[in-house]
């Protein structure tokens, strides 16, 4: 596995894969998960983007970050579901605490949605601490946050 940031010729790639990874949770949440509607576009062209690719170059997984405030935010990450499983959401999200860490910054912070239960039970695995809980554009979400030292 690969991790590269993403070029505008992922976009459809990248959007499969968040669909894929997330279809799962329509039916808990009653409606599509922000992810599966994200502006991909803006956020390659931000260079916000970076994607697993496989041996064969395909996408298998993307993470999405960006600089905000004194910590990097983890807009979303996502992980085909055929490639689930073998270590590419830690790694995209370890390449987000690198990336965090290469710019200065403290901290990573991220939220998911309640009815993701399986993140609510892997990021604090991964050392997240859950810092709040609150209903945003009908989401109810939860965050956290890991000190980077």
């Amino acid at each position: 596995m690969r991790i590269r940031p993403a070029q505008a010729d992922d976009e459809a790639a990248l959007r499969a894969c968040a669909e894929a990874a997330h279809a799962r949770y329509v039916p808990r949440m009653g409606r599509r998960p922000a992810p599966m509607d994200a502006d991909f576009a803006g956020l390659i062209a931000a260079g916000a983007v970076h994607v697993a690719s496989g041996r064969d170059g395909t996408v298998e997984g993307f993470v999405a970050f960006y600089p905000q405030d004194d910590a990097m935010l983890l807009e979303s990450v996502a992980v085909l579901p055929d490639a689930a499983g073998q270590g590419r959401g830690r790694a995209l999200i370890g390449h987000c605490e690198q990336a965090a860490r290469a710019a200065g910054l403290g901290a990573v912070r991220l939220y998911t949605n309640e009815a993701m239960v399986e993140n609510l039970a892997l990021y604090p695995r991964l050392g997240y601490i859950e810092t709040g809980r609150r209903v945003e554009d009908g989401f109810r979400r939860v965050y956290f946050e890991k000190r980077l030292g």
